[in-house]
């Protein structure tokens, strides 16, 4: 193997540009071009993507097409987030070009991380009004350690009070404060708007089309560092899924030529195994879907079908003594919880999946295509801890799994603590909150009561960003807070900065519960009476059970009540007279909402059609032995 392969496969993907020029010219596949779209959420990536679908010729030109098109998991379309990231390509000028469309949230941060393993270069979004936010500075750090090109997208320039030039200078600065190399800060710059369907390369020319972002792409990005001339090599960076073929390998080829009953080695990145495989389908990512291809070709980003078992990390190559390709280490998980059996007198009413051994089942299935989240067995029998990056992430993992028929119960997020030098040690996050001025009196009284440390207050124009840190466990529920704190116009985002000492305990609930006496229909006549503790999470008519929270009280106590007491009749009244007078609505939480609500000895119970909360221990009598045991240790 000559010393160029042999670098190439210690250094990370990226760079090429340590190989002589005569080496890089050879090893480029010149009408290639890969490259990921990363951003903060909400800043217009997946919007951005559809208009170079529909300009690369993907769509026809009369062709009905939703928004937002790459996001094809009905909780991205629920959420209006990107959750899982996805290939795609367009053609330009007889080039192609693929497109990595990667996720916003922090939460998500694993899949930006794997999609970087197979591009060259990067569109940076960014909103002309917001400017650079907490994912910018992660997915762009995570790009510059890479090597990769950047192209500057100075999105939604067309918005209200958008700021664009001062936005390219805040770039600039966060390149500088990232240490960007030369190269990487003279990064080209577009100016536009995705959703209007538009670029330009300077403020003030014609609005047109995207055809100015388009040849950046070709003038900026590098062709892929790949050798033809070579066997066989790639590294699996994603895993897709056919219901005829199986497994789908997800990679960019850096050696050799694939092709359709070639023979090959699977080095396994768990244990280093290597075993023999054949190609038995080739895809190319066009458009919104695949495409069969006989070859895959050094440099394109393609689908391999043909394996039992093959998981993200993975080499293959056609040599059997190949080598194994470095895969980039994943930021490790801050949070876990716990997945536990369904045992409340309601399971398997809702769901078909309510075993332990199923449950366990569809734990490790997302094991093989999330590398963000690790699982853990207990000495419980049907409990398992979850580690990940954060409550969202937990939270996508559930409602996938509700909605595909399963029960089960999860408990409240804690961090993972570690000891360093003897010492407690918790994770650290940066949070950037940004409020209306009139709202920075009570976010910030949130802050002090999580322990928050103040770091920056910045004026913009017509709000104030507020930039503190604070634990990751005060971090949990605040998001809802900040909602309801600046009544939904306050947005927050959060990065894991560092493990530092325990700060000590925070109050992050400062309520007690209702909790249900015994199984039954709820009454609209009880109901009245308990909603004079506190506030009701059921309605009349719903099955509740003895250890099931039905509503909030507002001191920090449990308080047990009759959900199901019916009203005695007389000869002068009749039952349905003054029933459900003066009986407010019930508050009904989200799944990510219920998961962030509850204290540690109580859990969401999760089944397709509800969400109940309930306490770990439902019998009264248990719990107050249990009590009074903890206070006699």
């Amino acid at each position: 193997m000559s010393l160029p392969s042999v670098l190439h496969s210690l250094l990370p993907l990226g760079t090429f540009f340590f190989f002589p020029k005569e080496e890089r010219v050879r090893a480029m596949n010149q009408n290639i071009r890969n490259i990921a779209i990363i951003a903060h959420v909400d800043h217009g990536k997946t919007t951005l993507v559809d208009k170079l679908l529909k300009e690369g010729g993907v769509f026809r030109a009369n062709q009905q097409v939703e928004e937002r098109a790459m996001d094809s998991m009905d909780l991205e379309k629920e959420k209006g987030i990107t959750i899982k990231a996805k290939n795609t390509s367009v053609h330009w000028h007889d080039k192609t070009i693929n497109i990595v469309d990667t996720p916003g949230h922090a939460d998500f941060g694993g899949e930006v991380e794997r999609a970087l393993r197979m591009v060259d270069g990067v569109l940076l979004v960014v909103d002309a009004y917001d400017g650079p936010q907490a994912q910018t500075r992660f997915v762009l750090r995570k790009a510059l350690a890479h090597g990769l090109k950047v192209v500057l997208v100075i999105n939604k320039i067309d918005r209200e009070n958008a700021e664009p030039a001062k936005m390219y200078d805040k770039v600039l600065e966060l390149l500088m404060e990232l240490n960007a190399s030369e190269e990487q800060f003279d990064a080209p710059v577009v100016y536009g708007s995705g959703r209007d369907g538009y670029m330009m390369l300077h403020l003030g020319e014609e609005a047109k089309d995207m055809g100015p972002l388009f040849q950046t792409i070709l003038d900026h990005v590098p062709p892929p560092f790949a050798k033809p001339n070579e066997p066989f090599h790639m590294l699996v960076s994603n895993i897709d899924w056919s219901d005829y073929v199986g497994r789908i390998a997800v990679g960019k080829i850096l050696g050799g030529t694939a092709r359709v009953g070639d023979p090959v080695f699977v080095i396994r990145h768990s244990d280093a195994k290597r075993v023999r495989a054949k190609i038995s389908k080739i895809f190319e990512f066009t458009g919104l879907g695949t495409a069969e291809a006989e070859t895959g070709i050094a440099g394109n980003i393609v689908g391999i079908a043909g394996f039992e078992d093959i998981d993200i990390g993975d080499t293959l190559t056609a040599e059997e003594n190949g080598h194994a390709l470095p895969f980039t280490q994943i930021d490790p998980p801050t949070l876990e919880m716990q997945f536990c059996v369904n045992d409340g007198p309601l399971v398997g009413r809702e769901g078909k999946l309510v075993t332990s051994r199923q449950l366990r089942e569809r734990l490790m299935r997302e094991l093989k295509t999330n590398v963000s989240i690790k699982i853990e067995d207990t000495d419980k029998a049907g409990v398992f801890n979850v580690k990940a990056r954060g409550a969202m992430q937990i939270a996508v993992l559930v409602e996938t799994m509700r909605r595909e028929g399963f029960e089960l119960l999860v408990s409240r997020p804690t961090v993972i603590e570690k000891i360093v030098d003897g010492q407690r040690h918790e994770p650290f996050e940066t949070v950037w909150i940004e409020t209306p001025d009139e709202c920075v009196g009570a976010i910030m009284s949130n802050l002090a009561n999580r322990k928050g440390i103040l770091t920056n207050m910045e004026k913009l124009s017509h709000s104030t960003m507020i930039e503190a840190t604070i634990t990751t466990r005060g971090l949990i529920g605040m998001e809802i807070d900040v909602v309801n704190a600046t009544s939904g116009r306050g947005v927050l985002s959060h990065l894991f900065k560092e493990y530092a000492p325990y700060a000590g305990e925070v109050l992050t609930r400062i309520t007690g519960t209702l909790i249900a006496t015994e199984a039954g229909e709820t009454t609209a006549y009880a109901l009245v009476m308990c909603q004079e503790r506190g506030k009701l999470f059921v309605s009349p008519g719903e099955q509740v059970y003895e250890g099931m929270i039905v509503g909030e009280n507002p001191r920090n106590e449990d308080i047990s009540v009759n959900a199901m007491r019916e009203k005695k009749l007389t000869n002068f009244r009749s039952q349905g007279e003054g029933v459900g007078v003066g009986l407010t609505p019930a508050t009904k939480m989200s799944l990510e909402r219920a998961i962030e609500y509850i204290a540690a000895d109580e859990f969401v119970e999760v089944t397709p059609k509800s969400l109940r909360l309930r306490k770990r221990i439902l019998s009264q009598t248990e719990r107050r032995k249990h009590e009074r045991s903890g206070k006699a240790d």
